[in-house]
């Protein structure tokens, strides 16, 4: 089946069926990551550009391996050491990349729509890595992946999603991907912090911690950005742990088997607990290498597949 749109840009365009054939392909590539030596040459003589127009570690990082252990020329590219310091546009920015021999650009920009822009004009294929406070399409993939390792399926799974819902870009890719696949999905925050009407994307609001937690399966925490401290939108970093934060105790509402996820990086102490971050139940690290897993697979995908067809 593979990914037919030229682009990922959004987790809405996926169908059921190409979910879970990327989550059964990331599988298979996780094999391939335990190895000693990782590497196969899927995409030998293939360029794949990284270019990132906000810092990231995680993201940025996991692109590359995906790239290296398929063997692809892999090229990061930070704009702050590029010519769009010296105003060149998105647009001419991939031109240019185009011409160089790009076959697949993986962009993350602060702009939501940069990705689906730089699509149109590209013949080369476009991976959304985050854009503004729209998506975040495989950081969503390998939060599901994590998922279905652990419990199997997502049918009938309560997860709850904590934090600063109204600038998250994970929580809506999130929202579209575990609801289409049966999940039922509560969203939580500060009244200030949570969109109003983002429940007609299908999720269930609540601004009260112990209800969004009460026999949760998987607890998603978010990153309480900093910056908003600064812009008012709650007293303090204080009252907003004591309300938002998850903690060895609060967790106990949730089912007992349930997992903690967070997409990083984690601010411990503000909206989780340093030894709930490392508790047994959280499996944090384990998003890390499913995120390169899940990157191999989309790389695949898009361009390995090409070969065979």
């Amino acid at each position: 089946m593979g990914i037919k749109e030229k682009d990922l840009i959004t987790m809405g365009q996926l169908s059921k069926e190409q979910i879970e054939e990327i989550l059964s392909t990331a599988k298979e590539m996780k094999n391939i990551i335990k190895r000693d030596i990782k590497k196969i040459p899927t995409l030998r003589g293939k360029v794949v550009v990284n270019l990132f127009y906000e810092p990231s570690t995680r993201t940025r990082t996991s692109f590359e391996l995906a790239g290296k252990y398929m063997s692809a020329d892999v090229i990061n590219i930070s704009t702050s050491a590029s010519s769009v310091v010296k105003g060149e546009s998105l647009r001419d920015t991939g031109y240019t990349l185009q011409s160089m021999g790009a076959d697949i650009v993986v962009i993350r920009h602060s702009m939501a729509g940069a990705p689906q822009l730089l699509g149109n004009y590209l013949n080369a294929r476009v991976i959304n890595a985050g854009d503004g406070f729209h998506e975040h399409p495989t950081q969503a993939l390998l939060d599901m992946l994590t998922i279905k390792e652990q419990l199997g399926s997502f049918a009938g799974l309560k997860v709850a999603i904590i934090g600063d819902i109204l600038h998250s870009r994970v929580a809506r890719s999130n929202l579209s991907g575990l609801t289409k696949m049966g999940a039922d999905v509560w969203l939580c925050g500060p009244p200030t912090l949570v969109p109003p009407g983002i429940e007609t994307l299908g999720g269930k609001v609540t601004y009260n911690m112990d209800e969004a937690l009460q026999d949760a399966d998987v607890v998603m925490m978010l990153r309480i950005q900093l910056e908003r401290q600064k812009a008012g939108l709650f007293p303090s970093l204080k009252e907003y742990s004591q309300l938002y934060g998850l903690t060895q105790e609060k967790i106990k509402l949730a089912s007992k088997n349930s997992l903690i996820l967070h997409p990083g990086p984690m601010n411990r102490g503000i909206e989780i607990a340093g030894n709930t971050a490392d508790s047994s139940q959280s499996h944090i690290r384990e998003q890390v290498t499913n995120g390169v897993a899940i990157r191999m697979a989309l790389l695949y995908l898009m361009l390995g597949q090409q070969k065979g067809e």
